[in-house]
Formats: C-alpha cells, sequence, structure tokens
C-alpha cells in the first residue's frame, strides 16, 4: 500500500511540474514560420476548375472568361 501511495505521489508531481512548465512557456508569436508554413509563405490561394471542378492553386489556373480552368484544352472545350 505504501508503494501505491508513493508512485501516486510522485506521479502527481510530475504532472504539477509539466504542467506548470506549460503555462510559464512563452506563446507562439505572430508571423513565426510555425503559423506560416514550412517555407514562411503566405499560403496559395485555390482555384476550381469551371470545366472538371479539381482544385489547384491559383498560379497554376488558365484564366478564361468563363471561370479559371486546371488545362488549356480544359478553358477551350468550355468556351468552345
Amino acid at each position: 500500500m505504501k508503494i501505491l501511495l508513493t508512485l501516486a505521489a510522485i506521479v502527481l508531481v510530475i504532472w504539477l511540474i509539466r504542467s506548470a512548465r506549460r503555462r510559464n512557456a512563452e506563446p507562439d508569436q505572430p508571423g513565426t514560420p510555425h503559423e506560416q508554413g514550412s517555407g514562411g509563405e503566405a499560403p496559395l490561394k485555390m482555384l476550381q476548375c469551371a470545366h472538371c471542378g479539381v482544385h489547384l492553386p491559383g498560379t497554376d489556373a488558365v484564366a478564361g472568361r468563363s471561370g479559371n480552368y486546371c488545362t488549356a484544352e480544359h478553358r477551350q472545350r468550355a468556351e468552345d
């Protein structure tokens, strides 16, 4: 019985120390790489192809009269 009480006391002390460390730890500062992604870059805007519905980064999209497309072929099919 003494062993169980000693074990419980040790676990309680470890838990209290860990929770105190978490409270005292500095919160992440805005603009850290953790919040901005792995490269520190802003997230890319995702667009949906007006023909097939696939999502792709806005930098890879092909602009057309009726919207954005994933390929020039889809733009041509949709606008013909």
